[in-house]
């Protein structure tokens, strides 16, 4: 008898998804809609690729959405405009920020404004961080 390759499901603990409901994808269905200006500029620039890994934009994970997430390195990608200057805000990023990291997520962000005034710098940092995660993996073969 072969044995058969046992594949982890998307929707299991651990898996792309991590159990997100089915509310939480049509939530992330409507932000795909309705996308900020500078998640769309940094979008058309991601969903090219990025050292030939796949990004998914308003990507569903547990009970959050990411801006932009590479499933193969788990990263993720924030956008940040001004209301995450506000103190309540601010907490539940940290909390939602420390949820991800535990679950095994790499998490960098940038501002609306940076991603406006410096896209260069923006990719030339994700470019940087997908390099160095790809380096420092396993499973994926070294640039």
């Amino acid at each position: 008898m072969s044995e058969q390759k046992k594949h982890k499901s998307a929707f299991k603990n651990d898996g792309m998804f991590n159990n997100a409901s089915h509310l939480i994808f049509e939530l992330a269905k409507d932000l795909r809609r309705n996308m900020t200006d500078a998640e769309s500029l940094l979008w058309n620039h991601l969903k090219a690729g990025v050292k030939g890994l796949k990004f998914r934009r308003q990507h569903p994970i547990g009970i959050y959405i990411a801006d932009f997430y590479c499933h193969k390195l788990r990263l993720i990608i924030e956008i940040d405009g001004s209301i995450h200057n506000v103190k309540e805000v601010k907490d539940n990023d940290l909390k939602r920020e420390n949820d991800l990291k535990e679950w095994g997520n790499t998490i960098i962000r940038f501002t609306n404004e940076r991603v406006f005034k410096s896209i260069d710098s923006v990719l030339d940092e994700i470019n940087t961080i997908v390099e160095n995660l790809i380096n420092n993996s396993k499973e994926l073969p070294k640039q």
